[in-house]
């Protein structure tokens, strides 16, 4: 029976994705759901704190498109066309 401090949690895994966890907590010498308290609260605790100071944490994979997309001309939406029309006294 559960303590009564706790509460229980359950999550859906695909097959690999479970596989490659237990493995994981195999490795630490630990059950599946030590492994998820020592990896998952550690690692939302840093996201939620990182939340509050407004601080985004990102893969090198996210980075680098994150860049590109930086880098890449921006084209003007309809509104912001007929907007420059406008303002250059073309409308």
């Amino acid at each position: 029976m559960a303590d009564a401090a706790t509460k229980t949690l359950q999550a859906r895994l695909d097959p690999k994705s479970k596989q490659v966890v237990e493995q994981a907590a195999k490795l630490r010498n630990v059950g599946l759901s030590d492994y998820i308290r020592l990896v998952l609260v550690p690692t939302a605790r840093k996201e939620v704190e990182l939340a509050k100071q407004q601080v985004l944490q990102m893969t090198p994979d996210e980075q680098e498109r994150f860049w590109l997309a930086l880098q890449a001309p921006s084209k003007p939406t309809k509104a912001q066309r007929k907007l420059g029309k406008i303002m250059q006294g073309d409308a």
